[in-house]
């Protein structure tokens, strides 16, 4: 396998799907691929894994001179933990931190956002299936090798998963740069599970809904935002000056 942990041909991907389908990121499909990919499409959309058609230099590109057979599989460098079982193992007496991830797409954001958290204490990391970096070699790589020492959870509905952890005990945050209150006013010792939205457009609008309150980052010099993994950053660290 290559760098991205790729699974190719028709049969392997298809086992794949059968047997091991939360490890699987995304599927590449060719597209003037012929018959024989319905099964593999099929399942793909059971498990709710993105489908690309690309042109067949692109699976060249990935997975190189291979008998691909049309077909590419993208598979996760770590085991995902499910949101329920991992709720199961927390007890929010002890004020746990939740880092959520709003659809944060650059693999480099995604891996220092990892290391971050890692680095800051946080208990586990949640993202989406859909419009998410893979963790890939590259993410293995900016993290400094800490992506998978603490639990990341992949959600299908991240809506769906913040009520469920308002449910358990957890309060809900959001960084938002329009928020009234800065960061270091708001009391955050807390069960806090806390959203960084993504590259340019922060958190989508019904994501914001669910946020119990919302903090933002004061900005000078009419700068707008600060790349995604500084202000995860500066939020998480602000929680440990806090429990200090």
């Amino acid at each position: 396998m290559d760098e991205n942990q790729l699974v190719f041909g028709r049969n392997p991907v298809e086992e794949l799907l059968l047997h091991d389908p939360d490890k699987v990121e995304k599927i590449y499909l060719r597209d003037n691929a012929g018959g024989g990919l319905g099964k593999i499409i099929a399942l793909a959309s059971e498990n709710r894994i993105p489908l690309q058609r690309v042109p067949g230099k692109k699976l060249f590109e990935l997975a190189g001179a291979v008998n691909d057979q049309g077909v590419v599989a993208q598979v996760s460098m770590v085991s995902y933990m499910e949101l329920e079982d991992w709720l199961l193992q927390v007890s929010v007496a002890t004020n746990p931190v939740v880092l959520v991830m709003d659809e944060i797409e650059d693999v480099s954001n995604f891996g220092a956002i990892l290391r971050t958290a890692a680095a800051a204490g946080v208990q586990a990391v949640i993202v989406p299936k859909h419009r998410q970096a893979p963790v890939n070699a590259t993410v293995f790589k900016t993290s400094a090798g800490t992506a998978g020492r603490i639990p990341i959870i992949r959600v299908t509905n991240t809506n769906q998963s913040l009520q469920k952890l308002k449910d358990a005990g957890f309060w809900v945050a959001g960084l938002d740069q329009h928020a009234e209150t800065p960061l270091w006013k708001q009391n955050l010792i807390l069960p806090l599970a806390v959203i960084v939205g993504s590259e340019g457009k922060g958190i989508r609008r019904k994501t914001l809904e669910h946020c119990d309150f919302t903090v933002s980052l004061p900005m000078a010099n009419r700068v707008e935002s600060l790349n995604a993994s500084v202000s995860a950053a500066l939020l998480c660290y602000e929680i440990v000056r806090q429990r200090q």
